[in-house]
């Protein structure tokens, strides 16, 4: 049986984004193993996504000695290597540890010596999507054309909860009335992504209140002491701040027993695309942050972008980004609108 390691060592957004990978071995070769690695805090991921056989905590790799470190690896027996996200360490690892096939990009130094296979990937001027730049790196392993539409990249990326939703979430949910939707707006993106604003998450709330839907706040417990005094002040309008209340496997599964989720271009908006919820983002037109690379890839996955295509004026300012800004809450309760209740069971 074929081993395959699948190394992402960033952020949770871009694991969801590299997990096509994973689907995608699992179809070049039937009956392989796929593991990932990543750091600790998207270790959740993996083990939500039915792609993914196992995962290797790189930070805990990188604490034992050198020689545990190349052993671990080595145990693996691992057919191939692929270095969605360099990581110098990793690379000259995975060399030390023997494994035969050893894929990069061709504009790292480091990978020219410790790989040997190598992929022109330039992702900076691309037009491609992260998840079709990411299936680009599986070229030396097939020679089935790597450039799929996102449409079926998006059926690569499922993601299932692996833990039953606490009882008293449960309840949040199973609250609501007919006809309301369960809505998570999560306003901080902690400089991920080009912010769209707390006055107008604000503004979404009551009108979403207005229009008789529930609405709950997710973030870190970080977020929640930097949004205290806005989540008092618009309390009447949300159903709950559950702001540093969920760990990420009670996220996922909160996320997939409500009916959507809006924010900018962070790791929960990814997350619910693959769990098959609604999910809105809401995007810059500037390249490479704008959606033609980072649109969010699921069933249910939107976005709004402003239309002012390859706009340059936020560029040297994106903490003020006017493009983003120009998106209205009024414009994004029209596309919730029309969306279909799809919450299921939360237990």
């Amino acid at each position: 049986m074929k081993t395959f390691l699948v190394s992402r060592t960033d952020a949770i957004g871009d694991v969801v984004l590299t997990l096509p990978v994973c689907g995608q071995l699992k179809r070049l070769f039937p009956g392989c193993r796929v593991v990932l690695i990543g750091r600790t805090y998207t270790q959740a991921v993996a083990e939500a996504c039915p792609q993914v056989d196992g995962f290797i905590n790189v930070d805990e790799l990188l604490k034992l000695p050198p020689s545990a470190q190349v052993g671990l690896l080595r145990a693996a027996e691992a057919t191939a290597i692929i270095h969605v996200f360099p990581n110098k360490a990793l690379a000259r690892l995975a060399q030390q540890a023997g494994i035969p096939t050893r894929i990069g990009t061709r504009n790292r130094w480091f990978h020219w010596l410790t790989c040997n296979r190598l992929v022109a990937l330039s992702r900076r001027h691309s037009l491609l999507h992260e998840a079709q730049l990411n299936l680009q790196l599986l070229s030396p392993l097939s020679a089935i054309k790597a450039d799929l539409p996102l449409a079926e990249v998006a059926v690569l990326s499922k993601l299932q909860p692996t833990e039953p939703l606490g009882g008293n979430f449960r309840q949040l949910l199973e609250a609501r009335k007919t006809g309301q939707l369960n809505i998570i707006l999560h306003p901080s993106s902690r400089g991920s992504a080009r912010e769209w604003g707390h006055d107008h998450f604000a503004t979404l709330a009551h009108l979403l209140h207005q229009a008789g839907h529930r609405v709950f706040i997710t973030g870190t417990a970080a977020d929640g002491e930097m949004l205290r005094p806005w989540l008092t002040e618009h309390a009447a309008a949300l159903s709950a701040d559950l702001t540093g209340q969920l760990s990420l496997p009670q996220l996922l599964a909160f996320i997939h027993a409500t009916d959507g989720l809006v924010a900018a271009s962070t790791g929960p908006l990814h997350l619910a695309a693959a769990l098959g919820r609604h999910a809105l983002g809401i995007y810059p037109p500037l390249r490479p942050t704008d959606p033609g690379r980072w649109a969010p890839l699921g069933p249910y996955a939107e976005y709004l972008v402003f239309d002012r295509p390859n706009c340059t004026d936020c560029r040297m300012q994106p903490a003020a980004c006017t493009c983003v800004r120009a998106i209205k809450p009024a414009q994004v309760l029209a596309r919730i609108s029309g969306w279909q209740p799809l919450a299921i069971s939360a237990s």
